[in-house]
Formats: structure tokens, C-alpha cells, sequence
């Protein structure tokens, strides 16, 4: 088994074992590698020791969560898990796999997100090389839920991903509204097997087919209260900015909105009544000056991409012709039918790498997209 594969599998089944987002788990994968640090637990042996402690006083804490870990370890069968996770249709993404999505490395510390479980079509990367997170409020107004439907349904139509939860309301309704024109990621806090709420089952199949659903918990795993906060922070890590329809005083939005702010990620709310409960949230991130106001997706373009890419506020951002000679090789082997990633590769002459970087930078743009049945140029009048 190669190096990196290890590395993979070794990630995929602490998975299974620890709570996502432990910063010192995190620590020390960074230095001593996932392999060794699995090999550690099952093993019953004492943690890898780090060369610099980042919380010295918490030792006796992290000691415990270790003997937690490794006791659960015993219970991970990682042919068995995979196998389960490949039934269900769920695949494992790594750090340093070329569907990683290197946004995530810009959280501070950079190393809290140990890996990914996705489901569906799309390539996680490169769905999120031009993305916009939308959340709100599960108990949001009809206000609400129309301005989360325009907003998906037009960012969408300018080639953005729409990322969100996955939850009822204002997510829902941004998921539904950008799989009308575009593509749209869930970002989950269950096992990718299980529908929760159950009333989006089939929300998340059609999520799947337009774009992908992710979670940092495996298969079988239902959500815990906690598990909702700490999932909040991939939106906000995925995207290039969040925007936040409706929140209440104390609404999980707000937590997403915090994460943002944190990875100074373009943060915009949009106003709603003065009467309203499910807009104080918006109104106080407005009123201390965190975050633009929007009203529509003119705005929000306008704080994502850059001016002077902007042609005109109503249409698609411009094709630049300054693409680097292996880019544009890559361009010219994409034709109008779609074709596998190896199969650009083979026809521009580029390694598999170089392909899969320069298509992301082709769909940023607006150049190629994903269909099902491959990379392709979008229909004539949509470049």
C-alpha cells in the first residue's frame, strides 16, 4: 500500500472514532502522520509526543479523549467501513487528494478538518473553486425562503455553487432553487447514508446528482446537537463568501456567520422587517458592521468576484484570454459532447495533475462545466 493511500485510509477510520474538528488530533497528524498516529491507538500505546504544545495545561484532558479513542479504535474494521461507505455510494477525500478542496487549509492552524466523506457527481474541488454558502433560519418566513430561492436560483445561473446544510428553510430552499440552473453542495453533520431531517431524502438524492453531498462523520453515524455548530465552519471554509438570510437572536446561521468573519471570507446578511424575529440576527450583524448589506444577487457578485472582472452586473463574468500555454491546452482538448478528466489529460497531452488544476481554473471561469457526461463547453451563449 502506497504512502499517501495509508495516510487515506488511516484519516477515513479516525473518522470513525473521533469528534471532527479536535485541534490537537489535528496537531498531531500534522507531525507524525495519520498512519502512525492510528497505528498508536489500536495499539494502546501512549500519543506520539508533540515538539510544541499548543494548550501544555490541558494534557490530562487530551490524555483521556487518547484512551477514549483508542478503546473505540478496537471497534474499526477499515475494509469493512470503506466497503460500507462504497455501497452507499461514499468516497473518502483526504488532504493532498486532487479532490480536496484547498480552501480548507486556509482555517487558522489549517489542520482541524482530517478528511471528507462525499456523495454525488461532482468534483468537490472544483465545486468549490466558485462558491457562495446561503444560510439561514429552519423556521424561516415565506420572505425568507423567496429570497434565498433568488439568490440560489441567479447565483447559480452565473455558474457559483450554492453551499449549505442541508437543513429545512432557508437551506432547503437555496439547495432546491440552484439545482433549477447550476449545481449546489449539502455540507452534512450525519453519515452521508442517513437522511437527516428525513424529510429531505430526496433533496439530498437530487443534491447528489447536481452536485455533491459532505460530511466529516462516516457512514451510519446520526447527528448529535453538537455536531450541527462544529459542521458550520466548512460552509464558511468552502466558500468565498456566506450570506446569511434570516437568523433569529441565537440562530446556527449566526455561528456560520462567526466562522466567516474568523476566515474573513466576504460575509453579507440581507435586511428583513423590523418586526421580524427571524431577521434580528441579520439586523445585529448589519448594525456592529460584519457584514454587507445584499438585496439581491447583484450585490452578492459584486462583493465576490473581483470589479474588474465584472463586464456587466447582469451577466457572467468575462473569458480571459491570459490562460498559460498548458491551461489552454487543456481548453482545446475539451470539446462540446464531455469527457472524463484522464481522458482531457490524454487528449491535451498534460499529466493528470496539471489537468485537474487547470479544469478548475477553466470552471472558475466559465470556460468548461461538469455534465453528466464529463467535462464539456457550456452551451453557446452561456461562455
Amino acid at each position: 500500500m502506497g504512502g499517501h493511500e495509508e495516510e487515506a485510509r488511516a484519516r477515513a477510520c479516525l473518522t470513525a472514532v473521533v469528534r471532527p474538528g479536535d485541534p490537537w488530533l489535528g496537531a498531531l497528524l500534522a507531525e507524525h502522520g495519520a498512519a502512525r498516529v492510528w497505528a498508536a491507538l489500536r495499539a494502546r500505546e501512549a500519543p506520539p509526543p508533540l515538539e510544541t504544545e499548543e494548550d501544555p495545561t490541558d494534557e490530562e484532558r487530551a490524555l483521556q479523549r487518547w484512551r477514549g479513542w483508542a478503546h473505540k479504535s478496537l471497534a474499526v474494521d477499515a475494509d469493512a467501513l470503506l466497503a460500507r461507505s462504497a455501497e452507499a455510494g461514499v468516497r473518502f477525500v483526504a488532504p493532498g487528494d486532487p479532490e480536496w478542496p484547498g480552501r480548507l487549509d486556509e482555517r487558522p492552524g489549517g489542520r482541524d478538518c482530517h478528511g471528507l466523506w462525499v456523495r454525488g457527481h461532482g468534483d468537490l474541488r472544483n465545486l468549490c473553486l466558485r462558491s457562495v454558502g446561503i444560510v439561514g433560519a429552519r423556521a424561516a418566513s415565506p420572505y425568507g425562503e423567496y429570497v434565498a430561492s433568488e439568490l440560489a436560483h441567479g447565483l447559480a445561473e452565473r455558474s457559483f455553487t450554492v453551499v449549505s446544510g442541508g437543513a429545512y428553510g432557508i437551506d432547503g430552499a437555496a439547495h432546491r432553487a440552484a439545482m433549477t440552473t447550476g449545481r449546489t453542495v449539502a455540507v452534512l453533520a450525519c453519515g452521508l447514508d442517513v437522511d437527516y431531517p428525513r424529510g429531505h431524502a430526496g433533496l439530498f438524492t437530487e443534491v447528489a446528482r447536481h452536485g455533491a453531498l459532505v460530511s466529516e462523520r462516516p457512514v451510519g453515524r446520526t447527528p448529535r446537537a453538537p455536531d450541527f455548530l462544529i459542521r458550520n465552519r466548512l460552509i464558511a471554509a468552502l466558500t468565498s463568501g456566506t450570506v446569511v438570510v434570516e437568523a433569529g437572536r441565537r440562530s446556527g446561521a449566526l455561528n456560520t456567520a462567526a466562522h466567516a468573519d474568523e476566515l474573513h471570507r466576504v460575509l453579507m446578511a440581507v435586511p428583513g422587517p423590523v418586526t421580524s424575529a427571524t431577521s434580528v440576527g441579520c439586523h445585529r450583524l448589519l448594525k456592529e458592521g460584519r457584514a454587507v448589506c445584499v438585496t439581491g444577487v447583484d450585490d452578492v457578485v459584486e462583493q465576490i468576484a473581483p470589479l474588474d472582472e465584472l463586464s456587466t452586473m447582469g451577466g457572467p463574468l468575462p473569458v480571459h484570454t491570459d490562460l498559460s500555454a498548458e491551461t489552454a491546452r487543456v481548453l482545446a482538448a475539451v470539446g462540446t459532447r464531455g469527457a472524463g478528466t484522464a481522458g482531457v489529460a490524454r487528449a491535451s497531452g498534460e499529466g493528470l495533475e496539471q489537468t485537474m488544476r487547470s479544469l478548475g481554473l477553466l470552471a472558475a471561469a466559465g470556460l468548461v462545466e461538469r455534465s453528466p457526461t464529463g467535462w464539456r463547453r457550456p452551451p453557446s451563449g452561456r461562455s
